[in-house]
């Protein structure tokens, strides 16, 4: 037995049509008009409702040690609460702690992974750099299905790289084909302000914020884009948030550079007025590099409107605030960094995007799911509606509510940074690998059911 979506607008990162989708095993076999089905078919009624390729978002962080807790998201929770929000598979970060084997990460990783509920794939952080690394990545490449890396720029003595690691990594990743994401902060001035303000006795949460102003990401970005021309390598930049690191990336593609960037919802809907909650809330909007003052988003917005920016991502990585987030209560530098947000991207971009009028709905597609797939090598497999697709699909429902709220949210943390944000345009019903996951607030996932997805660089 199959699914068979009907008299849905199938919409596309390039067109739209009028039409019926036929899925079969769990990919798409049949896509036009007036399809019949054998009977044994179960129909999805999508009048009035547009059908999207699954949401793909290429930036999430189940079941992270980091900070000296655990990110409360794993591969079901956090994915169970992907598929409400419409987001059917997701790639997440093995990163090894510093002079770890990444091989012996990668398979801890894929032991999380075990209770997968939608299909996943992986980048390989660098943490640092030995005698054995180009060998590992090749590994990662060649082996084990991985064409993308980390490098972090910040979390100095941690997982952070110096910049003789940083064109190490690069130099490799340019002679591997594969792509560089790069967290792009200036780790050295990071600590330096931090200290300072600690030492000064200014630890509340507003600054986490202080400590890394958007010139400390604005250098990194523009340092980073340099490297990455002189060695060859392609970079993806993670949760851009501020005017300077859009300019950077918008000369350097000026240049005819090839380099990706990326921002998230937080970035796009929230300023900084956020750290001045009282009673240390505002330490549930603690995140890296973190959230700006007003003026910063407009640039983000224009980035995504001209294509200078291309994929929107979560950072999906929650917190408790009692219990994880309040162990900085006193120190502001202790505070987990991380927030939750996959259940949220597709409705709050729908409704301050395509609502709004600043993006067509072929644009939020390419956005969410679409370009990420090319860019990521999972491309049509991903993030196109195509016959041999995987049955990855939305039927969103565009004058479908809902309030986001920690009360009712699928996120295992306690707070929401979208607290109250009223969004018009929800799923109705979501498909992955073709069968029924989500209908109309129901939901059947399956633990164990997501599988690893193996990239190949192409030829």
């Amino acid at each position: 037995m199959g699914v068979l979506i009907k008299n849905g607008t199938i919409v596309t990162a390039l067109d739209e049509m009028r039409g019926d989708i036929l899925c079969r095993d769990g990919t798409i076999v049949d896509i036009g008009r007036e399809i019949s089905g054998n009977g044994e078919d179960e129909v999805v009624d999508a009048s009035g409702h547009c059908v999207f390729p699954g949401g793909l978002d290429p930036h999430v962080h189940m079941a992270l040690p980091f900070m000296g807790t655990v990110s409360t998201d794993d591969f079901e929770k956090g994915g169970t609460a992907a598929i409400a929000g419409g987001t059917t598979s997701f790639i997440d970060f093995v990163i090894p702690n510093r002079g770890d084997d990444p091989m012996e990460a990668l398979a801890a990783w894929h032991e999380k992974a075990k209770n997968a509920v939608t299909d996943y794939s992986f980048h390989m952080s660098v943490t640092w750099w030995g005698e054995k690394s180009e060998e590992w990545l090749a590994r990662c490449v060649r082996e084990k299905g991985i064409t993308s890396i980390k490098v972090f720029m910040a979390y100095r003595g941690a997982i952070g790289v110096d910049d003789t690691e940083l064109v190490r990594a690069l130099t490799a990743a340019a002679k591997l084909g594969v792509i560089v994401t790069v967290h792009a902060e200036h780790g050295e001035m990071v600590v330096e302000l931090q200290n300072k303000f600690f030492e000064a006795g200014r630890v509340e949460p507003k600054y986490h914020a202080l400590s890394r102003p958007s010139p400390v990401e604005g250098e990194a970005t523009n340092r980073v884009l340099m490297l990455a021309e002189l060695t060859g390598a392609t970079v993806y930049i993670v949760h851009m948030t501020c005017a300077e690191a859009v300019k950077a990336l918008a000369e350097a593609r000026e240049r005819g550079q090839l380099a990706y960037g990326e921002t998230c919802p937080q970035y796009l809907l929230l300023d900084d007025r956020v750290y001045e909650k009282p009673d240390f809330e505002g330490a549930a909007y603690v995140m890296s590099p973190p959230i700006r003052p007003l003026g910063h988003q407009e640039p983000l917005w224009a980035g995504l409107q001209s294509g200078i920016l291309q994929v929107v991502g979560t950072d999906h990585c929650p917190f408790n605030q009692n219990g994880q987030k309040d162990m900085g209560r006193d120190d502001f530098r202790k505070i987990p960094n991380g927030a939750a947000g996959i259940q949220d991207r597709l409705s709050l971009l729908w409704h301050h995007g395509v609502r709004a009028g600043r993006i067509d709905r072929h644009r939020f597609v390419d956005l969410t799911s679409t370009r990420a797939a090319k860019i990521f090598h999972l491309y049509p497999r991903k993030g196109s509606i195509s016959v041999g697709a995987d049955a990855d699909l939305v039927v969103w429902d565009p004058e479908g509510t809902r309030t986001i709220s920690a009360k009712t949210h699928l996120h295992g943390n306690d707070r929401s940074i979208f607290e109250g944000f009223e969004v018009k345009g929800i799923p109705s019903t979501v498909l992955v690998n073709g069968r029924i996951a989500y209908r109309d607030g129901d939901l059947e996932v399956e633990p164990g059911s997501g599988r690893f997805l193996e990239r190949r660089v192409p030829e």
